[in-house]
């Protein structure tokens, strides 16, 4: 998988997810095993530029390459001015927004609210091109409805206009996240375009991301919420592509350890009162599933301090490990008075 002259490790990216995939979960997934991640997206309102919110955003001191930050907005000289931006401040590859399907974001006719203004698509798409001289991608939805499918067309002008690669969530934007999402959609894009194609919607497993890439033709996956809490699917998938078989999941060890490296990770980026409610959300993604963590999880909520809730996650896993012990002990006595 190649955008511009940036050779990703493997055909695995990390979606751009708002309030979820900042510095440190991106660092996070790229390390266990995603070949790419793209930022939170970032407004084209030069107002902005000088918000906390932003200048987080903006920040990617450290993190490997390549760099991928994704606009949003429906001007195309304030997104021209926004690539050109977020270029200076590190980024290597320009991501358009004109899929995401959230009401604060449609409702100023940007996102995937675009899709419904051909011309105007074009408009923008010409001017980040031709504002940058770094690889522009697009990430659209197969329409603005479903009698309004226009994800073909929408393609084949990206292409035409210099963007170099498409990533596509196959749903439209009335469907949000309901239903199924629309693979025979995305596998009619790919046969329309010759620059590399991206599915995203629904990727939640190994065998699904192999279907789906052998459904799609697509160049590559992209995948947001199943990797919440789940950092380790893009591991788990590169390895059950390239075998077959499947790793082992990961024990409760690991998944204090790894949880522990993205609190301090987030602690440290964010300051300790806001790193400590960012880190709330993970917590509870990390730990779902897990034996007595629904009590855990609400119990969480409540605390107000760093030293609080690391000493509570501790606590958690401690108990945790010591109940997997027991029920490993008692199944290594039977297997003793069986044989």
């Amino acid at each position: 998988m190649q955008i511009g002259p940036y050779k990703l490790k493997n055909n695995l990216i990390v979606a751009p997810m708002a309030g979820v995939t900042d510095r440190p979960f991106r660092q996070l997934c790229k390390k266990l095993g995603a070949g790419m991640a793209v930022s939170e997206m970032v407004t084209s309102n030069s107002l902005l530029y000088g918000s906390a919110k932003t200048l987080h955003r903006a920040n990617h001191e450290g993190e490997v390459n390549p760099i991928s930050v994704q606009i949003a907005g429906a001007d195309p000289k304030m997104m021209a001015e926004a690539a050109r931006y977020n270029v200076d401040n590190g980024a290597q590859i320009i991501d358009i927004n004109m899929g995401c399907p959230a009401k604060k974001i449609c409702n100023v006719m940007a996102g995937s609210a675009l899709l419904r203004d051909e011309p105007l698509v074009a408009q923008i798409l010409r001017a980040v091109v031709g504002a940058v001289n770094v690889p522009v991608t697009l990430k659209i939805r197969t329409g603005w409805d479903k009698q309004n499918r226009n994800a073909v067309a929408v393609a084949r002008m990206a292409e035409d206009i210099g963007v170099q690669a498409l990533a596509m969530h196959g749903r439209t934007r009335a469907c949000a996240y309901t239903g199924d999402a629309e693979y025979e959609t995305i596998a009619a894009v790919k046969q329309a375009i010759n620059i590399p194609l991206i599915a995203n919607g629904d990727i939640t497993t190994p065998e699904k991301a192999r279907f789906v890439l052998q459904q799609t033709g697509a160049d590559a996956v992209m995948i947001g919420r199943a990797a919440q809490g789940r950092p380790w699917i893009f591991r788990e998938i590169e390895h059950y592509l390239k075998t077959g078989t499947h790793l082992p999941p990961p024990k409760v060890s690991e998944i204090h350890r790894v949880m522990l490296e993205h609190l301090h990770d987030l602690y440290q980026f964010y300051g300790d009162l806001t790193g400590m409610r960012m880190a709330r959300k993970h917590i509870s993604w990390y730990t779902k599933g897990l034996a007595g963590s629904a009590n855990f999880r609400h119990n969480m909520n409540q605390l107000q301090t760093i030293e609080l809730q690391l000493a509570a996650i501790n606590e958690f896993f401690s108990e945790l490990q010591q109940q997997n012990n027991r029920l490993q002990y008692a199944e290594e006595f039977e297997e003793a008075l069986a044989a």
